[in-house]
């Protein structure tokens, strides 16, 4: 979800002057409102001081440089149907620059948390899991995902209660959500069977994933500036030889921090850039 923070407003210039281990790109420490990366415990392995993650700017993201840990949380500000253009602007060296910082329609903050499987009413249906994330603003519906060296899975969809009207979805096979390590230009895809119950109806469909790191450059958001690589996949959802959804996600991700913003489009976008996204979420304090 995001890194660790230290004393916010402090003057640097190298990532391991602040306590954070984050100097954003004014050239102050990054605050410390929001939970540690992967590795953030003292005792716990990582690339930085005492455990910390530490990035190190390679232009590529290992797992040991995304939060990815059941019990992380951080605050993130959601806008709904939103305007903001996806395509960014030119920053030279085929770079690109966003900014999503400055306040937008319809903005709410929101704690977004890792939740733990233990005790959880559907953690028999999905043994292997690491932890689950709500998908979307406005719903309740929870991921399941899995963690592995290689890559970042979606198992299935739950709903948080049981009962008769329970959503429990599952992949077969998993979705490949993140390929790891993170490079620009890496591709993967996926194409699952979907089947279970949603809202207690019995439902069976076929999604599809196609991922590609397409774009490299910096992402401003209230939290600060980050260096980032944006992940663009686009879904599509079919049954039979019907064409049920098709929907595009940008995901600008940076190391040690994770998603640090994500774009998603309306139903059946058909523009590879588009500036009327369905939700903008992006870190904020």
């Amino acid at each position: 979800m995001s890194a660790c923070g230290g004393s916010g407003g402090t003057p640097c210039t190298r990532d391991d002057e602040c306590p954070s281990n984050f100097c954003k790109a004014d050239g102050t420490c990054g605050p410390a409102e929001v939970d540690a990366a992967v590795g953030g415990d003292a005792d716990a392995p990582g690339d930085g001081p005492s455990g910390l993650c530490t990035p190190n700017h390679d232009g590529s993201i290992t797992l040991a440089e995304l939060p990815l840990v059941a019990g992380k949380m951080a605050n993130f500000r959601v806008a709904q149907n939103a305007t903001f253009d996806t395509a960014g602007s030119a920053a030279g060296g085929g770079m690109r620059r966003w900014d999503l910082a400055a306040q937008l329609a319809n903005d709410t903050d929101t704690p977004l948390a890792l939740s733990s499987p233990a005790g959880q009413w559907w953690a028999p249906a999905f043994p292997g899991a690491s932890y689950a994330a709500v998908l979307s603003t406005g719903s309740d519906l929870l991921g399941v995902f899995k963690v592995e060296p290689a890559q970042v899975t979606l198992l299935g969809v739950v709903s948080p209660a049981a009962g008769a009207f329970r959503t429990e979805l599952a992949y077969d096979p998993p979705v490949k959500i993140l390929a790891l390590p993170i490079t620009p230009t890496a591709t993967w895809t996926s194409t699952s069977t979907v089947s279970g119950t949603a809202q207690g109806a019995i439902v069976a469909y076929t999604e599809k994933y196609a991922s590609l790191v397409d774009q490299v450059g910096t992402m401003k958001t209230p939290f600060g500036e980050f260096p980032v690589v944006r992940i663009a996949t686009d879904l599509t959802r079919t049954s039979g030889f019907t064409t049920l959804l098709t929907k595009r996600q940008f995901a600008w991700t940076a190391e040690c921090y994770g998603s640090v913003a994500t774009v998603s489009s309306q139903d059946f976008e058909t523009s590879a850039e588009f500036d009327d996204p369905a939700e903008v979420r992006r870190l904020a304090p």
